[in-house]
């Protein structure tokens, strides 16, 4: 049978796929447009599985907060390239999700996938669809949920670095420098009694091994080996640090000078633990605040 131009027009705009691949399914389906709707889909979604194990290292960081400052979230959505990073269709998904996370706190990523994204559509089949016509992997890698003692005051570097701080006192300004510090300096926790005691121990291991090939005496040792991990400590935590809007400030005497307190943050980067050549967009942020 002879399939319209109009027919297969709709089926474009409904579908999201290709003007062949429409047409094809409307011969196949004898110009059934419904029928036609349901193969593109289930081809859709074959198409999409077999890509799920691609890896997916690029994307971005998605920051949604309240607007009483109170409640927010943080997203990492992966794609392959930073091409499609910016397609308008990944970027509208990418929106989509983090507005959902906020507006119904899933318990974990399988929560998240189940909700309905547009109308009755699942989080995770929308996703799916998405690969079909984009051609990438693309997956919703993690998120957190963040509740505030103070405000959330945020900060994202390109899309691909993302931070939150909970801040209590001080201003706006401030929480911007926090976090574009974190952004750049990627300390691991505010304080050090944050910082595990496994991640204290390997360290500790790593730098005993170390000096004991300098054939100095136990107790020596002992002594170069907390020295290093008390260097350690400071370079880790946010406190600890020289502040990179000057260098002669350490942030704990910042927060002192502005009677304020960082409560907790959260940095993501985007593709970080991903076996992938990865950018450096924290040297970045590092150029960008000493050239502000």
């Amino acid at each position: 049978m002879s399939i319209s131009a109009s027919l297969v027009k709709e089926l474009r705009e409904r579908t999201g796929s290709g003007m062949m691949e429409c047409k094809k399914a409307l011969v196949e389906t004898n110009g059934d447009i419904e029928a036609a709707v349901e193969a593109l889909r289930k081809s859709g979604l074959a198409k999409a599985d077999k890509k799920a194990g691609r890896t997916a290292a690029d994307g971005v960081i998605k920051i949604l907060i309240s607007e009483s400052g109170k409640q927010g979230t943080i997203v990492e959505i992966n794609c392959e390239t930073d091409f499609v990073a910016k397609d308008a269709n990944f970027v509208s998904f990418s929106d989509a999700v983090v507005n959902r996370v906020l507006a119904d706190k899933p318990a974990d990523l399988d929560a998240l996938q189940a909700l309905p994204l547009n109308g009755k559509v699942s989080v995770l089949d929308t996703q799916k669809a998405l690969v079909a016509k984009i051609g990438e992997n693309i997956n919703v890698r993690r998120f957190q949920i963040l509740a505030a003692k103070g405000r959330l005051i945020s900060y994202s570097h390109s899309g691909r670095i993302g931070v939150v701080i909970d801040l209590e006192g001080g201003d706006d300004e401030l929480g911007k420098d926090l976090a574009m510090h974190i952004a750049a300096s990627r300390p691991i926790c505010v304080s050090e009694e944050q910082v595990s005691q496994e991640l204290i121990a390997k360290e500790k291991e790593i730098y005993t091994a170390q000096a004991q090939e300098s054939g100095k005496p136990a107790d020596i040792i002992e002594k170069m080996v907390m020295g290093r991990i008390k260097k350690y400590l400071k370079e880790v935590t946010l406190l600890g640090q020289p502040f990179v809007k000057d260098g002669d400030l350490m942030v704990e005497q910042l927060l002192k000078d502005k009677k304020a307190k960082v409560h907790s943050f959260v940095r993501f980067e985007v593709g970080e633990g991903i076996e992938k050549k990865q950018d450096n967009f924290a040297e970045e942020v590092m150029a960008q605040v000493k050239g502000s």
